[in-house]
């Protein structure tokens, strides 16, 4: 049994710089071999997540947009979900290391999450090798760890507006991105597309189980609290197309995907 409990890991591997080494120690890892643990009196470090110098985080209107159809937008794309896939390995851990008192499942669950998304991230890594560019290469946003930042006191919020609502956001979009993969025979990035929006559907299921507990453990009804929150927190407003199938296998009711239609 290692010395070292699952959410003292989850905030050593967050603190890490290198996002390929962090990567390479989740995918190694076995959560069955650590104690879920508390993490009394720890102060949060500074200046997480733990990053290296690239890539140069810019506003989003400052990203260039490329056709998919040139070498460049098509590297800017797959740069693009590898930083996405980087930063829900963060957002991941965490969800283990920061919220406490919640079952042992909760915590097993996330990281396996982050386990996930260090193979999403690696996969798509080896990609931007096979185009000649690595992560890092280009300029990113930091739209998903700022919505960490804004929920990071209430574990409601981060539920209903990271996995329910950012991350929901990549079932919608991650068939279209397919098809412009697969348009310019990009095979392996259509089949990687594949291998993410499968395991997301799961992330997905998993923050939707999670809000619906915490939400009736705290007496809160999950619709209303949803829309609130979203406002309080400035969450972006979601436009279609939607993925209803996946949305449906990731455990949205009907009444929330009528909601989001409307």
């Amino acid at each position: 049994m290692s010395q070292c409990t699952l959410r003292s890991e989850a905030l050593r591997l967050l603190t890490l710089p290198d996002v390929h080494h962090k990567s390479a120690v989740l995918v190694a890892l076995v959560i069955e071999d650590f104690d879920v643990g508390e993490l009394d009196d720890i102060k949060e470090p500074d200046n997480l997540p733990g990053r290296a110098a690239r890539p140069a985080l810019v506003h989003p209107r400052q990203l260039k947009h490329r056709s998919v159809h040139s070498p460049q937008g098509h590297t800017a794309l797959i740069h693009a979900l590898a930083h996405i896939e980087a930063n829900a390995v963060n957002l991941a851990l965490d969800m283990v290391w920061r919220f406490s008192g919640l079952d042992v499942s909760f915590y097993a669950q996330w990281m396996q999450v982050a386990k996930e998304e260090a193979m999403h991230f690696r996969l798509l890594n080896q990609h931007l090798a096979s185009l000649g560019a690595s992560y890092g290469d280009l300029p990113a946003h930091d739209g998903l760890w700022e919505m960490a930042q804004r929920t990071k006191a209430d574990l409601v919020a981060r539920l209903a507006l990271v996995p329910r609502t950012l991350e929901a956001r990549g079932l919608d979009v991650s068939p279209a991105i397919r098809e412009k993969l697969a348009s310019i025979g990009d095979d392996a990035g259509a089949a990687i597309l594949d291998i993410i929006l499968r395991d997301e559907i799961g992330h997905v299921a998993l923050g939707n189980h999670w809000y619906r507990q915490v939400c009736s453990a705290q007496g809160l009804d999950p619709i209303a609290s949803y829309a609130s929150l979203a406002k309080a927190n400035r969450a972006p407003v979601l436009k279609g197309p939607f993925n209803l199938d996946a949305r449906r296998l990731a455990g949205f009711e009907d009444v929330e995907l009528e909601a989001l239609q409307g």
